[in-house]
Formats: C-alpha cells, structure tokens, sequence
C-alpha cells in the first residue's frame, strides 16, 4: 500500500497520531487527535476505527491511539511530504513560518513522489523544515536530537532553539520578528513576573519577554553543535 491508496484525511489522521507522539510527553488521545485534525472527537472516533480495521493503529479504550509499524511508515511518508514542501516554500518562494504550514497542509495531497524527490535534491537533501522539525530520508530514518521544552530550563541557563512548535501562528510571526529561530542561541533570564519570562537572544543580545505559557512550543537542545 502506498499511502496516497488511502482517502487525504486517512492520511491527515496518520500524520496527526506521528505529529502528536513526536512532541516530548505527547500521545494521542482521541481527544487531542480530533482538536489536531479539526474533528468532532465522535468523527475522529470512526476514523480510528477504519484506521485500526486496516492494521495502521492500534487503540485501547481509554488509551491513547499507536501507529502500528505499517501506519508508522505510512505517516512518515506524508510527514516528509509536507516538511519538504514547507522547506520549498520558505526557500525558494518566500513563505514566513506562520504561513507555509497550512499551505503545505493542502499541498501535500496534491503532488508526486517524483515531485517531492526533485524538490528534496533541488534543496540539496535537507535535514530539517523550517520549524527545526527532522524531514525523514525516503526510508523513513531521520536524526532526532535530545530536546526539552524552554519552559523546563532555568534561570543562568545557555540554550540552543531545536524547533518550534507550528500550531499557534500569531506566536510565530511574534518569534520571527524576534529572530528566534532554530539554532539561535539563548540566555535563560529571571522572571519578572510569575507568569512572564526574560531572555537574552542571539549573538546581538536582544532581550525578549515571553508569556510563561507560550513556552512549550519551543523545544531546546543544550549543545552548540550546528543545527542541521
């Protein structure tokens, strides 16, 4: 089975369960995967069921919803679809970071392999999309680096941007502006208000203040080595 043999929102469902478990401390309830893909849980309820009927997930009643190794494959497959799409469309045609994921959303139905291959070695073959999220290689493998949350780290610390989160648009046109990037390295600073956090950020030394809640969506790495 290839995965384009699968109707779009079957393939939106496998790329959502990947989506949502791929985020430290993440799983896929039934819950979180219905507000992921946009659905009534009761719709996604079924999707669930079509998807574990043809052997792509397994889900327990109550628990949360996993790829079996066929599902994972094919998720992966869509994953790198739209991660080399959104790579193309901030490269070569000028897409900010709060634009290119909804575009490469429709997208990534609509082309071919052949497609997607030419415009992965027209890039040369990248790692990551924009966001720092890994793009797998067409085997499915890809580097994933030890990463925690900004929210986990401490005032004093020295972290490095890995990737950031593409679910809250207004947040990353605000990190945009602010050159909070993958790779950007940051200073962690104290907290003037409880929920309200200081960074100093990149080699000019901005200083930056972010809601404490806003902070999950940037996950960090502690080492300098270049980000890919």
């Amino acid at each position: 089975m290839h995965v384009t043999d699968l109707p779009e929102r079957s393939q939106d469902y496998l790329k959502g369960i990947y989506d949502l478990q791929e985020w430290p401390n993440g799983g896929a309830s039934l819950t979180k995967l219905a507000a992921h893909i946009g659905q009534r849980p009761s719709t996604a309820s079924e999707a669930v069921k079509r998807l574990a009927g043809q052997g792509l997930v397994d889900h327990a009643p109550y628990g949360d919803i996993t790829l079996t190794e066929t599902g994972r494959a094919l998720a992966l497959v869509m994953v790198r679809r739209h991660r080399l799409i959104e790579t193309y469309l901030c490269r070569e045609l000028g897409y900010s970071l709060a634009e290119v994921h909804a575009e490469a959303e429709v997208l990534e139905h609509a082309v071919s392999d052949v497609f997607v291959e030419r415009i992965a070695n027209l890039m040369g073959h990248p790692l990551r999309d924009p966001h720092g999220d890994p793009i797998p290689d067409p085997r499915g493998n890809m580097q994933v680096p030890e990463v925690f949350s900004l929210a986990d780290a401490r005032p004093g610390d020295r972290v490095y941007v890995d990737r950031l989160s593409d679910k809250d648009t207004a947040l990353l046109r605000h990190l945009q502006k602010h050159r909070v990037l993958p790779g950007v390295r940051i200073d962690v600073g104290e907290r003037p208000y409880p929920e309200m956090a200081e960074f100093t950020v990149g080699p000019d030394g901005h200083s930056l203040q972010l809601p404490v809640s806003s902070l999950g969506a940037i996950l960090c790495r502690a080492s300098e080595k270049d980000h890919a």
